[in-house]
C-alpha cells in the first residue's frame, strides 16, 4: 500500500495543477480570515492608523477589480511563456524532459500566485457592500490586495528570469544530474565493502512442482513493485516469487511479471493479491527505476548529436555528468536483488542491477551516435579514464575496459585524419594505464 501511495504522490508532483490548487485554497482561507476580522472591527470600531487604502466602497471595488483583471492577464501571459518554453525544451532536449519543467517549483508557484491573487481579489470584491445605507469596506483585505499586487510584480520579474535560465542547456543537464544524485543516495545508500548480513540458511529454489505465473493486467511500463507486500504473500503462502522484470521495463498485457513456486497447491485468491503488488502505467517513473535519470541525460546527449541540432558541447557536458555519476557508483554496493525471511529462506528475487549494466545504459547510445564526432568520442574515453581511476572491483574494471575498447575499435576505421586517430589512441591508452594501476 505504501508503494501505491508513493506512486500516486510522484504523479501529483509531476502535475502542473497541484501547487496552484493549494495556493488557491490558501487564498480562499485567507479571505475568510481577513474579511471576518474586518467585519469584527466594523462592528466594534477601533481606531487604526491611516495607512494604505482609506476610501469608500466604490474605491475598494475599483481597486479590487483592477487587480483581479490584471492578475488574469498576467497569468495568461505567464502560461503562454511556459508553453513556449516547454515547446523549445521538447524540440531541443526531448519530450521526456518536459516532466522536469512541469514539476519545477518555480513555474508552479508563479502561476499559483497569480491565480490565487485573482481569486483573493474576486472574493474580497464580493464582500464589499455600499447600498441601502449599509456600507462595509474591508480595509485590511483591500490593503492586503495592494501588497499582493506589489509582490506579484516581483514574482513576474523572477518568472521571466527563471524561464530564461531554465531552458539553457547547462542548467537542464545540471538539473537532471542533481536528480540523479538524489536517486543514487536512495538506491545505493551503502558504501562498497560495508558489512552485509548473509543468511545462515538459503533455499535457492523450491523443489515442489506447483508453479504459477503472474500475468500483466495491462501493457505499459512497470512503474513500481511492492516488495514488502510480495514478501508478506510469500511468507503467508510459503512460496518463492521470482520477478521477471525490474521497475522501468516495458511489459505486454498477459506477459509473465513473476513466477510463484511452492511445494503445495496455491490458493486461487493469491492471483488478485499478487496483481495488486505491481503498478503498470503509460510512462516510466523514477520511483524505483535508478536508470530513469540516466536515460534522460543520454537522450539530451543523443539529440544534441543529431544533425538538426548539432550541439556537441551539450553532449560532452552530458558525458562529464554521466562519468561523475559512475565514479560515485564505483564506491557503492550493488546488492544482490534477493530478499530472505528471518530463517534465511529465499522469498523474493528480481533481475539484479549491475555496474556494467548502468555503464552500458550511460555510454552505449552516445557511443553509437557519435561515430562522426571526434570530440565527443575523445570525451567518452576521457570519461572512462576518470571512471577507471575510481574502479574498485574486477567486474568494474572489465566493464570499463570493454566499453573503451568498443569506442576505440569503432573509431579507428572511421577517422580519416591520422592526428585524430593518434588522439584516440592516446586517450584509449590512458584508460588502460589507469586500469593497470589498480
Amino acid at each position: 500500500m505504501k508503494t501505491y501511495w508513493m506512486n500516486r504522490w510522484e504523479t501529483i508532483r509531476n502535475s502542473f495543477w497541484f501547487v496552484p490548487a493549494m495556493l488557491v485554497l490558501i487564498a480562499v482561507g485567507l479571505v475568510r480570515i481577513v474579511v471576518t476580522l474586518d467585519r469584527h472591527l466594523h462592528q466594534f470600531p477601533v481606531s487604526l492608523p491611516e495607512i494604505g487604502f482609506a476610501g469608500g466602497a466604490e474605491g475598494a471595488r475599483s481597486i479590487l477589480s483592477t487587480i483581479a483583471g490584471s492578475m488574469v492577464t498576467v497569468a495568461g501571459v505567464a502560461f503562454s511563456i511556459t508553453i513556449v518554453a516547454l515547446t523549445l525544451a521538447s524540440s531541443q532536449f526531448g519530450p521526456r524532459l518536459l516532466r522536469n519543467f512541469m514539476r519545477d517549483p518555480g513555474n508552479q508557484y508563479v502561476l499559483g500566485t497569480f491565480i490565487a491573487t485573482f481569486i483573493y481579489c474576486l472574493l474580497v470584491l464580493s464582500s464589499v457592500t455600499g447600498q441601502n445605507g449599509q456600507i462595509f469596506v474591508p480595509r485590511i483585505a483591500v490593503n492586503l490586495s495592494l501588497l499582493l499586487a506589489l509582490m506579484n510584480v516581483g514574482v513576474l520579474i523572477y518568472f521571466i528570469h527563471h524561464v530564461a535560465t531554465s531552458i539553457q542547456a547547462d542548467n537542464v543537464v545540471n538539473g537532471v544530474y542533481e536528480e540523479l544524485n538524489q536517486h543514487i543516495e536512495h538506491f545505493f545508500p551503502e558504501s562498497l565493502g560495508a558489512a552485509v548480513e548473509t543468511p545462515q540458511k538459503v533455499h535457492l529454489q523450491r523443489t515442489g512442482m506447483f508453479h504459477r505465473t503472474v500475468p500483466a493486467a495491462a501493457e505499459g511500463y512497470l512503474q513500481a513493485v511492492d516488495r514488502a507486500c510480495l514478501q508478506q504473500l510469500a511468507a503467508s503462502s510459503d512460496c518463492q516469487i521470482q520477478l521477471r522484470y525490474r521497475a522501468g521495463a516495458f511489459v505486454v498485457k498477459g506477459s509473465s511479471l513473476a513466477v510463484v513456486s511452492s511445494e503445495k497447491a496455491l490458493e486461487e485468491t493469491l492471483d488478485d493479491q499478487l496483481q495488486s503488488c505491481f503498478i503498470v502505467g503509460k510512462m516510466r517513473t523514477p520511483e524505483q527505476d535508478p536508470e530513469f535519470a540516466i536515460h534522460q541525460l543520454v537522450e539530451v546527449a543523443v539529440r544534441a548529436l543529431s544533425p538538426g541540432i548539432n550541439d556537441p558541447y551539450t553532449a560532452m557536458t552530458c558525458v562529464d555528468r554521466l562519468s561523475a555519476i559512475l565514479c560515485t557508483l564505483t564506491g557503492r554496493a550493488f546488492h544482490p536483488a534477493k530478499w530472505y525471511d528471518d530463517m534465511g529462506t529465499l522469498q523474493l528475487e528480481e533481475p539484479a542491477l549491475t555496474f556494467s549494466g548502468v555503464l552500458a545504459a550511460s555510454f552505449d547510445q552516445i557511443r553509437q551516435h557519435s561515430l562522426t564526432d571526434v570530440a565527443v568520442s575523445i570525451r567518452l574515453l576521457e570519461g572512462l579514464a576518470r571512471i577507471a581511476s575510481h574502479c574498485r572491483t574486477q567486474a568494474q574494471q572489465q566493464a570499463v575496459s570493454s566499453q573503451a575498447e568498443m569506442i576505440y575499435r569503432s573509431r579507428q576505421n572511421s577517422l580519416p585524419v591520422e592526428e585524430d586517430r593518434a588522439d584516440m589512441t592516446q586517450r584509449y591508452q590512458a584508460v588502460q594505464d589507469e586500469l593497470r594501476q589498480l
